[in-house]
This record gives C-alpha cells, sequence and structure tokens, in this order.
C-alpha cells in the first residue's frame, strides 16, 4: 500500500482505486499511480505477462501506449489529463477522450486501438464526493490482480511534477468506435418487433444519450430522463438501487394509462451496471435482469455456454442452468474474476449482484448501455409485458427475492472473521445447514441464505440475503444488522 503525500493510502480494491476527492483523491496521488503504471509497463520482467498466454489474450508491450477515459465526475477530465501528462513526460504514448464517456467504451477502446493499456477515471457507483482510476488490460476488461498489485507496489512517496502541456496531450473520439460496436451487436429486426416506449434513466452519468441514440435510430419511442451532466448526480448515488430510483418509477406510472408498452432501463455513473422497471414501475433489480437475459438467450436465441455468477448472485439463475444443462462457474466478488474466467472458457454470459453483466462475442467487460438495448430488445420480442416476464420466471425456476443492506461500521473486517471463526448454529431462528466462504461468509438456511462481506474500498459492511418472501428477506436482513453492530 503507498502512502499518499498528505498521509492516506492508495490501494487498489475489487475494481480499481477510489477515494475522496481533495482528500486521498489528489492530483499529486492521480501523478504517483501514472509513475507507478509506467514503470509497471516497462518492467521487462512483468510477471503477469504470462497471465495474458494462460488466458489467450494478447500481450502487447508498453510502446503500444495508454488510452484514458473519464467520466462526469468532478474535475475528471482535469484528473484524467494530469494523468496523461505524468505518462507523456516519461515518453510514453498516450490519449484522451474528445469527451466523457462510459468505462465499457474505454474498455472497448483498448481493443480497437490495440492498446497495452486503459485508464478509466471514474469511482462508478460511489458518492459524488470519490473519484477513482479503474485500470483495463489488453483485452479490454478488468486488469488482474498481479497487474494492480504490482503497481501499487511501485507507488513512490513523492508525486511527479508534470511538464508538459494539456495542449500537448492528443484528444481522440472515444464514442464512435463504440456506438458503431454496439450497433453491429443489436438486432434492430427483433428490437423494432413490436412497439415499446422505454423510459432511459442515465442517473446523470457518462452513459447519458447513448441509449436514447441507439433507440432513436432503430425507431423505438424512448424518455430520457437524468440525461445531463451533473456532477452531485442529484444528491444520490448513481447505483441503481430501488432507493435512487423514484424519479424513474414516477415516469413509468404517469405513462401506465397510455398503454403502453413500457420498461424503464437503467444505467449507474460510469455506464457499466444496469437495472430494470416494469410498466407498474415495479424494480427488476440485477438479479432479475441477469434472469431475464439468460432466458432470452437460451429459449429465444438457442445460445449455449458456460455462465459465469458471483457469490452474491441469486441461486434462481443457478436453477434456470441446472434446468438448462448449463455449466455454472461461481467466482468471487469482483469483476476481475469473471473476467479470467471469459478468457479461459466458453462463457456465454457473465455477472454479479451490482448489474455487472458481460455477453460472449463482446468484450469482457461490463457493459451496461449494450444491456439496455438488449432488455428492450427482449420487451420488443415478447407478447407479454415486463412484470408478466418475471413472473413466469418465478413460477417456472422458483420464488426469489434478493436484497442488500449496506451499513456503515468500522469493525466490518473484524465482523467477517467473526463468523468465519465462530459461524452459528442458527441464524434469524433457522437453524444454518452450510457455510461457504468464497468471498465474505455465507450462511445457507431453509429457503434461502445471507452473506456477509466487507467493502473493500468503503468503511461498509454489506449483507446480502436471498429469501422466498420479501418479509424474509427484511427479517434476516434486519436480523443480520444486529449481529454486526453487537459483534
Amino acid at each position: 500500500m503507498g502512502q499518499g503525500s498528505g498521509g492516506e493510502s492508495v490501494r487498489f480494491g475489487t475494481d480499481g482505486w477510489r477515494g475522496i476527492i481533495a482528500r486521498d483523491f489528489t492530483f499529486d496521488n492521480v501523478g504517483r499511480v501514472a509513475d507507478a503504471l509506467v514503470l509497471h509497463q516497462r518492467d521487462p520482467r512483468r510477471k503477469d505477462a504470462a497471465i495474458y498466454t494462460d488466458w489467450k489474450a494478447e500481450y502487447r508491450p508498453a510502446e503500444r501506449g495508454v488510452v484514458i477515459g473519464y467520466d462526469t465526475r468532478f474535475l475528471s477530465e482535469e484528473f484524467a489529463l494530469h494523468f496523461a501528462r505524468v505518462l507523456r513526460d516519461r515518453g510514453m504514448p498516450v490519449v484522451v477522450s474528445e469527451h466523457a464517456v462510459p468505462t465499457p467504451a474505454l474498455s472497448y477502446a483498448v481493443v480497437d486501438r490495440a492498446a497495452s493499456v486503459g485508464v478509466m477515471i471514474t469511482s462508478s457507483h460511489n458518492p459524488p464526493v470519490y473519484n477513482g482510476i479503474k485500470i483495463k488490460a489488453e483485452y479490454g476488461g478488468s486488469a488482474p490482480q498481479e497487474v494492480t498489485d504490482a503497481i501499487e507496489a511501485r507507488l513512490t512517496p513523492a508525486p511527479p511534477s508534470p511538464r508538459s502541456a494539456v495542449s500537448e496531450i492528443e484528444r481522440v473520439d472515444l464514442r464512435t468506435p463504440y456506438m458503431n460496436r454496439i450497433r453491429a451487436l443489436m438486432d434492430r429486426e427483433r428490437l423494432g418487433a413490436s412497439r415499446i416506449h422505454a423510459v432511459v434513466d442515465s442517473m446523470y452519468g457518462s452513459a447519458s444519450g447513448y441509449v436514447a441514440e441507439l433507440l432513436r435510430e432503430s425507431g423505438v419511442p424512448y424518455t430520457q430522463i437524468r440525461g445531463t451532466r451533473d456532477p452531485l448526480f442529484g444528491g444520490k448515488k448513481p447505483e441503481p438501487l430501488l432507493e435512487n430510483l423514484i424519479p424513474l418509477r414516477a415516469v413509468l406510472r404517469s405513462r401506465a394509462a397510455k398503454r403502453e408498452r413500457l420498461i424503464g432501463v437503467i444505467t449507474d455513473g460510469d455506464g457499466d451496471r444496469i437495472a430494470a422497471m416494469d410498466e407498474k414501475g415495479g424494480f427488476i433489480d440485477p438479479h432479475g435482469t441477469y434472469a431475464l437475459i439468460l432466458r432470452y438467450l437460451v429459449e429465444e436465441r438457442g445460445l449455449r455456454g458456460a455462465v459465469v455468477v458471483s457469490f452474491n448472485l441469486t441461486d434462481l439463475v443457478r436453477r434456470m442452468c441446472a434446468t438448462y444443462g448449463l455449466e455454472v462457474i461461481e467466482v468471487p466478488i469482483g469483476f476481475k474474476y469473471a473476467v479470467e474466467q471469459i478468457l479461459k472458457k466458453d462463457v456465454l454470459m457473465a455477472g454479479e449482484e451490482s448489474g455487472s453483466l458481460a455477453l460472449r462475442g463482446h468484450i469482457p467487460e461490463r457493459d451496461g448501455v449494450l444491456w439496455s438495448i438488449l432488455l428492450c430488445e427482449i420487451l420488443a420480442t415478447s407478447k407479454r409485458p415486463a412484470s408478466e416476464l418475471v413472473a413466469d420466471l418465478h413460477r417456472r425456476f422458483g420464488p426469489q427475492a434478493v436484497r442488500r443492506k449496506d451499513i456503515e461500521i468500522q469493525t466490518r473486517i473484524e465482523v467477517v472473521e467473526k463468523l468465519r471463526a465462530n459461524p452459528p448454529d442458527r441464524f434469524g431462528g433457522l437453524p444454518v445447514r452450510s457455510i461457504e466462504t468464497l468471498d465474505g461468509v455465507k450462511l445457507r438456511v431453509d429457503g434461502g441464505w445471507i452473506l456477509f462481506r466487507a467493502s473493500g474500498t468503503e468503511p461498509i459492511l454489506r449483507i446480502y440475503c436471498e429469501m422466498e418472501t420479501e418479509e424474509a428477506v427484511r427479517k434476516m436482513l434486519d436480523e443480520g444488522e444486529r449481529f454486526a453492530r453487537g459483534a
């Protein structure tokens, strides 16, 4: 862990480094990360080079350069240019996006431009006071742990003072190539099979305008909300959770009387996560969107392949795969673990509880824009409304109610370790049938499970729970919080 000039640490978590702006996410620390990246990329003894051979991915030398993107957060563009100036001073070829872009556009640019690495200035779904850095490897997905560990180990105490001028940094269009890629993956015939109306909620993030443009080109009526730039994200975290989607629900309910075939699609702050809402304003959480898309790919498009699920994803997907005869690969939380499996095996789709999904034939990366279009395509090709599609999944594959509760607690790590060392025989009044520790501690009880996991980037304990009913989930989550605060 490298110490910042202000005494704060620079530490890469499950998907990059995030910090509070002006406290630890400073220009000095951003410059130190840029310097460390150069040292890593030019190290002839890079241990991670062999990983790409194992994963059947192309390894590219440092001379292929760096491509940098940034989101709509406060000072993101300025941080991106500062990062680029340090790289240019060190003789590293570098280009920076002309405008704010969603993370999947930056990731696609790494592949499209055959760059050696990509850097995205974003803090994804974190509160507005945060910013961060995501590192994207040669294959256009999250860098493996070995890379971020190596960058962190190369951090030096003294921050660099860039000499290159901002005007000397080459700016490039990352939007157009990415949008052309999405157009190639879309099925316009299916999307236009019947008239639907999509309400697109970009949560003031960097995917604003992307889904709307693709729908407009396809002749699909839509309404765009929260599609402008607001570094404060309207006072909410730009995360597609139910409590942050009151504006979308209001718009959907206001249009319900028009008897339109409605769906709401949501992307997060940097456009790599999704969720949805049905025509009644009912929340289709990332677990439900994953299941809807899996059913569509298998039953409507006739596709096959392994299915990668994170440790905190619904058992509904596992039951579906058992019915379809598909291999399930369970991985720790953090999309980089899914990426590893995508590069090693024939994976149809991969995803996790956060709304992160990847599809075979595209980059090994989460893409909220692509999946938003696919959700619209699913509704367009169905004769039933979105709420009935979700209900049908539960009738066929079993009930599913999943929720997450985040609690701010400084002893989050101690809580998880206590559970790991001394798991209870009963929890929430139910006998504990088994204990799983792939990532955090999951207690399986009759009818479901509860999972405790400490955040790697915030002082937050995340408690996940799946049961057969919403009431049972609420009771278990309340019991989980009582346990954590009393531990």
